[in-house]
């Protein structure tokens, strides 16, 4: 079993996004194999994100609209789940925040196996067996600490559990963030931490919001001092202006790849290929750096403000429990936080 390392972001509405090139689109066409047409994208990654992608492969393969639908995991999944109960999966590609997300398309027959000419460049633990998905970025759930309020931050996940932060605290809910869920099933599952840790968060009257942009907010406008938020959004607020600082606790931290995959009934197969590859490629994972992310590929160096996965503890656990026990962990979730 390949190590799980392996990691959502917030809620903003459906995101129509399309562009057109502007030379001939017969030139083009033979110039790019004749990769054209309509893709349908569905994602958890941000919006301006999101468009920023889409700009850059339009650039390479302008003669392809791409329409994004972009929510938070979970949502994403919902919808697929949604069609393909009605016999019509629209999705011809998703990219969303963890490998349990995947293995669950998986097992359903969802995916398309590709085997990506950019593979060889990516580590083989960030790669399916089968060549069902493979990992984009590397992100990882920090203490975002609000530095007007706390000086001195602790660096380790026991000060959400202390008297002193009571209230003051905020979590994204692994009801809606697929990171979130993620962490959860890994936090869980950890020795120090265990489901302990949990019911001690919710006592301390840990806020639980949708998403890691809108734990990241209330962090960064001071309505909490402490939030549990994916590094590449707070160092984003951070350079922003933020009063923003990172904390790599001690015990460790979770990780994320936030996976690519074809859908098994894609309708625009060769687009969907060439927009796999476009996002493992040099050009997309500099780009992907620039956005702020630690890219998947180790020869492109990692935005300044973030720890590299060598130097830190990586918390983890056994994708196959985590993938079988991902429902049962958000259901005991459910009933420590409620709704």
């Amino acid at each position: 079993m390949k190590k799980n390392w392996l990691l959502n972001a917030c809620l903003v509405p459906v995101l129509l996004l399309s562009a057109c090139g502007t030379e001939s689109s017969s030139g083009e066409e033979r110039k790019q194999g004749g990769v054209g047409g309509t893709l349908e994208f569905y994602t958890s990654q941000p919006d301006e994100d999101v468009t920023k992608l889409i700009e850059g492969f339009n650039k390479k393969y302008p003669d392809v609209e791409v329409k994004a639908f972009r929510s938070g995991t979970e949502e994403v999944v919902g919808k697929v789940q949604a069609e393909k109960r009605a016999g019509d999966v629209k999705a011809d590609v998703m990219l969303v925040a963890d490998s349990v997300t995947f293995e669950k398309l998986k097992e359903q027959d969802l995916l398309l196996s590709y085997k990506s000419k950019e593979i060889e460049h990516i580590p083989d633990d960030f790669v399916d067996d089968d060549y069902m998905y493979t990992g984009t970025k590397m992100m990882a759930t920090v203490l975002a600490v609000n530095t007007t309020h706390v000086k001195d931050p602790t660096e380790t996940w026991s000060v959400l559990t202390d008297k002193k932060t009571k209230g003051k605290a905020v979590m994204p809910s692994p009801l809606y963030s697929g990171a979130a869920a993620y962490n959860v099933g890994v936090m869980s599952r950890q020795k120090k931490l265990n489901w302990n840790f949990f019911d001690e968060l919710k006592k301390n009257d840990m806020t639980v919001v949708q998403g890691n942009g809108a734990a990241l907010k209330a962090v960064a406008s001071g309505q909490k001092d402490y939030g549990l938020v994916v590094d590449y959004l707070a160092l984003r607020a951070k350079k922003e202006g933020s009063p923003i600082e990172l904390i790599y606790p001690k015990e460790g931290v979770p990780v994320i790849t936030e996976p690519v995959g074809i859908m098994e009934g894609t309708k625009n197969e060769k687009a969907a290929k060439a927009f796999v590859d476009y996002i493992l490629s040099e050009e997309g994972q500099k780009l992907s750096a620039n956005l702020g992310y630690a890219p998947i590929r180790q020869e492109i160096e990692a935005p300044d403000g973030l720890k590299s996965m060598e130097s830190i503890q990586i918390l983890d656990s056994p994708l196959s429990e985590l993938y079988k026990s991902r429902e049962e962990d958000k259901e005991r979730f459910k009933r420590i936080f409620g709704n």
